[in-house]
C-alpha cells in the first residue's frame, strides 16, 4: 500500500513536469511570436524600399536625395558598397549625417504625393 508521504512525493513530481512542460509551451510561443514579428518588420522594409526605389525609377523622386539618406544611415562597409557608396564617407561625423538625412527627408516632405 502508497503511503501519503510517496503519494506527495509522486504528485509533486507530476507537478514539476507539467509546470516544466507549461515553460517550454510558453517559450516555443513567444519565439514563434517573436518570429512573426521579426517576419512583418523585414516585409514592411522590402516594401518601403521598393515604393521608394520604384519613385526613383520613375524620376518622381531625385536619386541623390536617395543616396543622401543612405550616405547617412548605412554604417556597414558591405552595404555601403552595395548602393555605390564611399566606405570612408562614414568617418564623417554624426552631426554630418543627421544633418543631409534632415535635408534629404526635408526635401521629400516638400514633394507631392503619388
Amino acid at each position: 500500500m502508497v503511503t501519503i508521504d510517496e503519494r506527495i512525493a509522486t504528485l509533486e513530481a507530476k507537478l514539476k513536469q507539467e509546470k516544466a512542460r507549461k515553460q517550454l509551451t510558453e517559450a516555443r510561443k513567444r519565439a514563434a511570436e517573436s518570429k512573426l514579428k521579426r517576419s512583418k518588420d523585414t516585409r514592411r522594409k522590402i516594401l518601403v524600399g521598393a515604393a521608394i526605389l520604384a519613385r526613383v525609377e520613375r524620376n518622381e523622386w531625385p536619386e541623390a536625395q536617395l543616396l543622401a539618406i543612405l550616405d547617412a544611415s548605412l554604417t556597414r562597409d558591405d552595404d555601403r558598397t552595395l548602393f555605390g557608396l564611399s566606405v570612408s564617407s562614414k568617418a564623417e561625423g554624426k552631426d554630418i549625417r543627421q544633418y543631409l538625412a534632415k535635408q534629404a527627408l526635408a526635401a521629400m516632405c516638400e514633394m507631392p504625393p503619388c
